[in-house]
């Protein structure tokens, strides 16, 4: 399956904004993050197709997982 993969924020350091990833039929959420290597402690939003998802969700040929760290501000 092929799948596209945003990175926002500070996950994108020393990796990439966006991808297009060839991954396993079953494959999860918690697969692509270990694939990238992104801990799962860093991930505080995950969607698919925009709508919000859990690590253990399963994804589909063509999804757009957008993945972001825990965010602050002031």
């Amino acid at each position: 399956m092929n799948v596209e993969v945003r990175l926002f924020a500070t996950l994108r350091l020393n990796r990439f904004k966006k991808d297009f990833m060839e991954v396993a039929e079953g494959s999860t959420c918690n697969d692509i993050i270990s694939i990238i290597g992104i801990d799962v402690n860093d991930v505080a939003i995950l969607m698919i197709n925009g709508i919000h998802s859990n690590l253990s969700d399963f994804i589909k040929d063509k999804d757009i997982i957008s993945i972001f760290p825990p965010v602050g501000g002031g």
